[in-house]
């Protein structure tokens, strides 16, 4: 895999969790004040996170990490 490829996965990570937050109406401090997670640097694609990491994302906005993930591959 090329560090290209590397990158335009964590912006479809990052778009997809972009999208769920504004879903919700929510800001990124919100997020960060409920989860401890800080959304902005994964929204802006520089910070891959790890499978917990994502778990809980998948929890706080009430979707599987299979409809997560659903389009990305």
């Amino acid at each position: 895999m090329e560090i290209d490829d590397d990158k335009e996965i964590l912006l479809e990570l990052a778009n997809r969790i972009k999208a769920l937050r504004n879903e919700k109406g929510l800001t990124q401090a919100v997020c960060y004040e409920d989860t401890g997670i800080n959304f902005g640097r994964i929204e802006r694609g520089v910070r891959d996170i790890s499978f917990t990491t994502l778990v809980k994302i998948c929890r706080y906005f009430n979707v599987s990490v299979d409809e997560f993930l659903k389009g990305i591959f």
